[in-house]
Formats: C-alpha cells, structure tokens, sequence
C-alpha cells in the first residue's frame, strides 16, 4: 500500500491519507477489516451471483426435449411445480441470453420469416382493392358488431361494406360478389388481412374464378394494409361515431351514414383534398385546374410575395403503390 510504503520513509499518516484522497479514519477501518474497497476497478464478491455448475444446469435443462420450445416464463413454474429450483424467471433468461440461446432451441423446429407481400400498384379505379374487418362495439359487454369494408387503393373510394354479428367467411363472399358483379368489375388484386374471414375457401374461389391476384398481410403487421387502417381510425374518430350500438340495424345505420360522408363529402389529404368520389369520378381534373388558375392570378397581383418562387402546382397522383418492393 501507498500509504504504508510513505510511513516507512518518515511520513505520518494523516499527511499520507491527505495526498491520496482519505481520511485517517478510513484508513484504520481498512486495517481493521471495517470496510470494503469501494474503489472503481477493486475486485468484488458477489453474493448473489449463480454459481458457475449451476448455470450450467439451467442450460442443460432448458435445452431438454420438453422444454426446448418453452420461455422462462413457462420452465420455471413446471420445475417448481416438480419441486426443482434452480434460478428464477429473470434469471434464467439472462443466463440463456448470455448463452445465445434465446431462440428455438430445437434443431427441428426453425424461425419462420413471413415474405412481405407483394407490391401493387393502381393507376385508376377498381383495379386494386384492399380490405379488413373491424368490430363495433355493442351495449352487450364484451359482445361486438363487425363491419366489413373494401377500399379502392387508387382514388379511396369505400366500394363496398356490410355490418354483421360475427366474422364469417360467408359474409365476406357474399360482399364481394355483390361488388364484383359477376364480373363486370375488372378486378386485377386484391389485398387483405390473414385471418379466416378473409381466406376463406369459398372466398378464394370466387376470386380465382375471376382471376383476381389474392396477397394477405403478415402476422400482427398492421402496416402491410396501411389504407385501410387509416381509414378505420377516419371512423373511430368521427365525430357521430358511438361508443357503442344499441342494435345490429342501429350500427347498419351509422355506417351507411358514414360511408356517404366518407365518399361525397371527406376531402382526403392523401388524393389532394378531393373527395373519393371526385376523385373516382374524374372530377379531380377540374377542381385541380380551378385551384391553379387562382394560385397564378394571385402571383400575377401580388409578385412580390412569391419573389423568385413557381406558384404551387395541383395534380392527380397517377401511380399508387402498396407495399412497394425495396429499391
């Protein structure tokens, strides 16, 4: 020590503790065993640290046949419950993490990657669909109504709907053959969630009789339908919308309301504060026009206030794209 090497050459203590940051009596309780080295880098005793054959033990167990698709969360209870303990649930994950070991430990049972689904792109309507299920709530308690919507990708138009007391794959059918028409609407794609209602087996062959591509969302990815996503919180958040519906004709009702106001009377931001309808309908074109001409005859008045600057131009988005390919 320092200290010690300085009070055999003739210095006292308290001049010695001085130099390097301590007080004598520290220094005594050193001595006398009274206290741990505090200082940054000093060797510790961890108490509570898993011993070495022990962490080894929980490896070797956690990669046991009955466990090795299991969590922490799932081992440790079964092993209490066979009165083994070996660390808990925290622990146990961290020495698995530390191991690299905290994935499918089976050599049998592989992560699955979903591929994203493919891109589509519209130039014009009814040439691609996206749709989803959402549920309304109902004055049952835990009970709901579920509306079923499909949404033209290219000028937003909501082109079909239904409300109904469960989510069905005959209900989905119906829907879109009533939307098709037997095929007077030239469908080319088609995208939807994963769940049942939407993959249903009469469903896909309704539309691989008329030849519409099907892609589905991946799991628990919500931005692989984004459209539709934006449009079911335009309807949460409506203004008339209720937190719940007193009957199934009652949420029919609102959403009939809301379909209307949603196509004639919405000016989407995405399709240039147009209405759906405008836009399907190609009177986007002219209100476009319209627009420009005014931002011109104001720069013609007043020069000054755009200097160097072109007046903003309004145009159509010809080309949509969902889920676009990586570049």
């Amino acid at each position: 020590m320092l200290i010690e090497e300085a009070h055999e050459n003739g210095a006292r203590y308290s001049k010695a503790c001085g130099v390097v940051g301590i007080s004598l009596r520290t220094l005594q309780r050193w001595k006398q065993g009274c206290l741990k080295d505090r200082r940054k880098g000093s060797s510790k005793t961890v108490i509570r640290k898993v011993p070495q054959e022990t962490r080894e033990e929980i490896i070797s167990v956690c990669n046991e046949p009955r466990f090795r698709d299991l969590t922490p969360y799932e081992i440790v209870p079964q092993l209490l419950t066979e009165g083994c303990y070996l660390a808990s649930e925290s622990t146990v994950y961290r020495i698995l993490r530390g191991a690299d070991q905290v994935h499918h430990r089976s050599e049998l049972r592989v992560g699955h990657r979903h591929a994203k689904p493919p891109e589509r792109k519209a130039t014009g309507p009814d040439q691609v669909y996206t749709w989803d299920i959402t549920y309304m709530g109902r004055t049952v308690r835990g009970l709901f109504y579920y509306a079923y919507v499909v949404k033209d990708l290219f000028d937003r138009s909501i082109v079909g709907w239904a409300v109904h007391e469960e989510e069905s794959e005959k209900h989905s059918r119906a829907l879109f053959a009533r939307i098709l028409n037997g095929g007077k609407v030239k469908l080319k794609a088609l995208h939807a969630d994963n769940g049942h209602p939407m993959k249903g087996v009469t469903l896909m062959a309704l539309l691989q009789k008329l030849n519409v591509a099907v892609s589905h969302s991946r799991p628990r990815t919500s931005n692989d339908n984004p459209f539709v996503e934006s449009l079911f919180k335009t309807m949460k958040y409506h203004v008339t919308y209720p937190n719940a519906f007193d009957t199934l004709e009652d949420a029919r009702r609102w959403m009939g309301d809301f379909v209307h106001w949603y196509n004639t009377k919405h000016m989407h931001s995405s399709i240039g504060y147009v209405t759906p309808h405008q836009m399907r309908y190609g009177h986007a074109n002219a209100i476009f026009e319209q627009r420009n001409a005014t931002l011109q005859r104001a720069r013609e008045l007043n020069p000054e206030r755009w200097g160097a600057r072109p007046a903003r131009t309004w145009e159509i988005n010809r080309e949509v794209v969902l889920n676009p390919a990586e570049k």
